[in-house]
């Protein structure tokens, strides 16, 4: 099975391919996706390159299945905003493309990749170079992605199980009922 992960950014979304066979992980590419060339203020152009960009490495690589990073808020809501942005055009390119799409956090990747949720991107470089047997580490922005590759190789079974055995609806207690919370 081939995984596609996307660590979705404004101005570098990094990607990353690896084949899983039962346990066994082999590298099959990375990289980056990178906006810096167009215009700072043209930010539609930034999200179509993001956009093409993307489909063209499902083009490329036939992935079976993808995985993106989940934004998480920052301190500026304004570069919330741009990210999500930017993790939307990305994930358009998914699933125009026909792909199943998980969902990680950082933290959840960190966790699984080092072993902690709160790993440094160098942590998480070194994990990646090691679990892929790579001869050199790979870019911060591609490490991120083939960690969330690797993540999802590993865990994306059991969350396939578990939603196949549990109802993912909303919960009543969770809702408004006659004027109250629940």
């Amino acid at each position: 099975m081939l995984i596609l992960g996307i660590d979705p950014g404004l101005q570098r979304t990094g990607f990353g391919v690896i084949e899983a066979q039962g346990q066994r992980l082999a590298y099959v590419a990375s990289g980056t996706i990178s906006t810096l060339e167009a215009p700072r203020g043209d930010l539609p152009g930034r999200l179509k390159i993001i956009f093409e960009g993307v489909q063209e490495v499902v083009q490329r690589y036939r992935p079976d299945c993808a995985c993106a990073e989940i934004v998480f808020v920052n301190v500026n809501p304004q570069s919330t905003l741009l990210l999500g942005q930017a993790r939307g055009a990305a994930l358009a390119a998914l699933v125009s493309g026909g792909l199943p799409v998980a969902e990680y956090t950082a933290l959840q990747m960190k966790k699984a990749i080092v072993g902690h949720g709160l790993a440094t991107k160098a942590q998480v470089q070194e994990m990646v170079k090691r679990l892929l047997k790579l001869p050199s580490l790979p870019g911060k922005d591609a490490a991120d992605a083939l960690g969330l590759a690797i993540s999802h190789a590993h865990a994306g079974a059991s969350f396939a199980a578990l939603a196949v055995s549990t109802t993912l609806d909303r919960k009543q207690h969770a809702q408004y009922r006659k004027g109250r919370t629940y």
